[in-house]
């Protein structure tokens, strides 16, 4: 059906052109001409004398003449203005209407991949991080992986991304919604601690200095918290049962979590993508 627009809007131009050439061009060409002619063979049957002067004037008074008597014997010719109006108006309403099947694809917007992400932060309010648990909180979490060095971790949210800090509270609000609540292990790591966890005796991460996402703020690690403690251990069911909703929640906002590595990290949770790809993004703000 589509295909029959432009044979439409292009009959109905042509139509147009005619009407145009017929009744204002070629019509008052020919009765201008015609009334020239008339004119002339009357005055060359009178001798009257006018001046050389005023040739030009008199020319332009007789084709003026000629004009108007050609409208007055077709009043019509007044009304053909009115009458293509509908057709003008015929030509855009078509050409709007279907104006949607013509769209290159390649300059068609389409949706951007984190559209969703970026106006929910657009219209929430931001949030602020929960006050710190007090140290006995993490004592057992300490003593379970003594390899974390828990300890000297850094729990400063100042010191990370502040937008991703809002992903992660953001995530912390949901999984406190279903019942765990979560607390942050771990935010921002220096390089040296980063090389010190990865060449540890126990194998903690693969990931060397600079190469962590936890180096740029862009990455953290969460923790259930039961009864005012921190419970790490995933031979926990109840913590299982709590990374396992931490990972939903997480890919849910856009994130990427640690549990879907060959490398299992359950509580690590950081912004989507390569870090090249990010530290170049972040560059050009």
């Amino acid at each position: 059906m589509t295909f029959l627009v432009p044979l439409i809007v292009a009959a109905i131009v042509l139509l147009l052109l005619w009407l145009g050439w017929r009744f204002f061009l070629g019509g008052a060409r020919l009765q201008v001409e015609q009334a020239t002619i008339a004119t002339s063979t009357n005055l060359a049957c009178e001798p009257v004398d006018i001046p050389a002067a005023d040739e030009p004037p008199a020319r332009r008074f007789v084709r003026g003449a000629a004009v108007f008597g050609w409208v007055r014997t077709r009043p019509v010719g007044l009304l053909l203005p009115l009458l293509t109006l509908p057709l003008v108006a015929a030509v855009v309403a078509i050409t709007l209407h279907f104006g949607g099947y013509h769209k290159d694809p390649q300059f068609v917007p389409g949706e951007y991949a984190h559209g969703n992400q970026i106006r929910q932060a657009l219209l929430e309010e931001k949030l602020v991080p929960p006050p710190p648990l007090p140290p006995s909180a993490f004592v057992d979490a300490v003593a379970e992986k003594p390899q974390l060095a828990l300890d000297k971790a850094d729990r400063d949210w100042s010191r990370m991304d502040q937008a991703f800090v809002q992903d992660v509270l953001r995530v912390m609000e949901k999984m406190k919604a279903r019942g765990f609540p979560m607390v942050l292990l771990e935010g921002y790591r220096s390089a040296e601690r980063q090389n010190k966890l990865a060449g540890g005796s126990v194998k903690v991460t693969q990931a060397k200095g600079g190469e962590s996402k936890h180096q740029y703020g862009l990455a953290a690690d969460l923790a259930p918290v039961r009864n005012g403690k921190v419970v790490i251990s995933e031979r926990d069911p109840w913590a299982m049962q709590a990374y396992n909703a931490l990972g939903e929640e997480a890919q849910a906002a856009g994130l990427t979590w640690g549990g879907v590595w060959s490398f299992r990290d359950y509580g690590h949770i950081e912004r989507a993508g390569s870090l090249r790809a990010l530290l170049a993004q972040r560059n050009k703000k």
